[in-house]
């Protein structure tokens, strides 16, 4: 199904039925450098659809940078279960006083090239919202921000973006790191199996 026709079922209601649709393929699960578990749906030119799941089922991803990245797609998310917060950031360029550099990310089929730009911000906490079961909320592409589940939490969204060009994805992290690569592991056919379990089990 399409981004178009994914959207449309989000906002007729029928959100967690096609999410049961489409976990009832075949998926395979990614575990993210920013802290979820990933499946992969759609994917059409700049545009894809995933499910983004929280779960101390499994461990995360190690972060070589921070939570705090900007997409260079437009960011539609609705919440499956669970709670979560679109913490937004006010990211201000500084020289002397800099706390973050910014980091250009660059995804392949092998994972992420990570690349310090000369860029350097200082980063404080914005705006904080939240989201429960059956809240649509979009972001734009370029704005800062970070995606938190309360510690303990359970929680799951069908993500859908739409490319924006010119755009980067961005993340911010320490001032002296250099130029690596970064792995995304696929999680084995026992760990999917377990994510579309966890989801199921709560949207069912």
């Amino acid at each position: 199904m399409s981004y178009q026709g994914v959207y449309e079922q989000i906002v007729q209601g029928r959100a967690g039925a096609w999410a049961l649709a489409a976990l009832s393929g075949e998926v395979r699960a990614v575990r993210h450098p920013l802290g979820f578990v990933c499946l992969p749906l759609e994917r059409d030119g700049g545009e894809g659809v995933c499910i983004h799941l929280w779960s101390d089922s499994f461990a995360p991803a190690r972060s070589t940078t921070s939570q705090i990245h900007c997409h260079s797609w437009d960011l539609v998310s609705h919440v499956l279960y669970g709670q979560v917060r679109n913490v937004h950031a006010v990211v201000t360029d500084a020289e002397l006083d800099a706390t973050h550099r910014v980091f250009e990310v660059v995804s392949g089929v092998d994972g992420d090239r990570i690349s310090p730009t000369r860029r350097t911000v200082r980063q404080a906490t914005g705006v904080v919202e939240s989201f429960g079961p059956g809240d649509l909320y979009t972001l734009p592409a370029d704005r800062f921000h970070s995606s938190v589940v309360p510690e303990g939490g359970e929680a799951a969204t069908i993500a859908l973006g739409r490319g924006h060009p010119g755009s980067h994805d961005l993340s911010l992290g320490p001032l002296g790191a250099g130029d690596h690569h970064v792995s995304r592991r696929p999680l084995d056919a026992e760990e999917t199996a377990l994510a579309v379990r966890l989801i199921t089990a709560h949207v069912s």
